[in-house]
């Protein structure tokens, strides 16, 4: 265990590799790779199919960014749907808003949950929650069928392959709409715009084809592949720059607050260009 490596594949002409320190786990479950391991670099990680969904160093950017950005704009959210979000991480982040009531939880793979309870505690804190209503089915079937209004929905799905590709297509998001009271929220991980532009376009299109206002915003994840991260976000009423002011700001944050949440929407030129803006 001296000098192994986890080789991470991006593009045919692009690749990272994190020095690993020890394998915890390995396992098929019934839709994905899982493997946990402890890395030189990055703490302890979560691989599914190759890909690194979470880390203990960085992973406060990641959900921080994909919660606080709409719980902040939304006046009061009270219910809120998370599809995705195994780890714990974007539910433990909403949690901390006393306003909500009620979450929902749609996880696919089981398997993702029990693992991080055992691996990943800090992560899978809000999992016993009373306010947290944990299910394992497809979020998209759930979606299609559920007749639940929400104030927020947060997507934070893996990348488009595999059980994830059915979350990033129209009809998904349409269903989304659907399933969102009079001024409710989206947000959805809409992957790197440097290195998967076409993804990132396409997202952007469909939910700004069925929400009134869609609002791309960025941040960096170094554990992600190297450059800008993406968000989108749909809204039926609110301007994601005039933030709720009636109440008190989430505290003890490691990255999100204000002054972040105004610049994560200041598109550079080339992203700006690539949505037509």
């Amino acid at each position: 265990m001296n000098d192994i490596w986890f080789y991470e594949n991006h593009t045919p002409g692009y690749e990272v590799r994190w020095k690993i320190t020890d394998i915890l786990h390995d396992e098929k479950s019934d839709f994905q790779q899982i493997t946990i391991m402890e890395t030189l670099e990055l703490g302890r990680i979560m691989v599914l199919d190759g890909a690194l969904q979470v880390s203990e160093k960085d992973e406060f950017i990641y959900h921080e960014m994909i919660v606080h950005v709409p719980l902040s704009i939304h006046p009061r959210p009270q219910d809120v749907l998370i599809i995705g979000g195994g780890d714990g991480g974007t539910l433990r982040e909403v949690l901390k808003y006393e306003t909500v009531k009620a979450i929902d939880m749609l996880e696919i793979d089981r398997r993702v949950t029990e693992l991080s309870k055992e691996y990943f505690p800090a992560l899978a804190s809000g999992f016993a929650d009373p306010r947290a209503r944990v299910t394992f089915d497809d979020g998209v079937k759930y979606m299609a069928e559920s007749s639940r209004l929400y104030d927020v929905i947060i997507v934070d799905s893996s990348d488009p392959v595999g059980p994830a590709v059915q979350l990033f297509s129209r009809e998904f998001y349409q269903n989304c709409f659907a399933r969102l009271k009079e001024d409710g929220i989206l947000v959805v991980q809409s992957e790197s715009p440097f290195f998967y532009p076409e993804t990132f376009v396409s997202t952007y299109k469909s939910i700004a084809g069925i929400f009134p206002g869609a609002y791309p915003y960025l941040t960096a994840m170094p554990g992600y592949i190297s450059g800008p991260w993406s968000f989108t976000l749909g809204s039926k009423k609110y301007d994601p720059l005039a933030l709720a002011g009636d109440r008190e700001a989430v505290k003890g944050l490691k990255y999100y607050n204000g002054k972040v949440h105004q610049a994560a929407f200041v598109l550079p030129q080339y992203i700006s260009d690539m949505l037509g803006q």
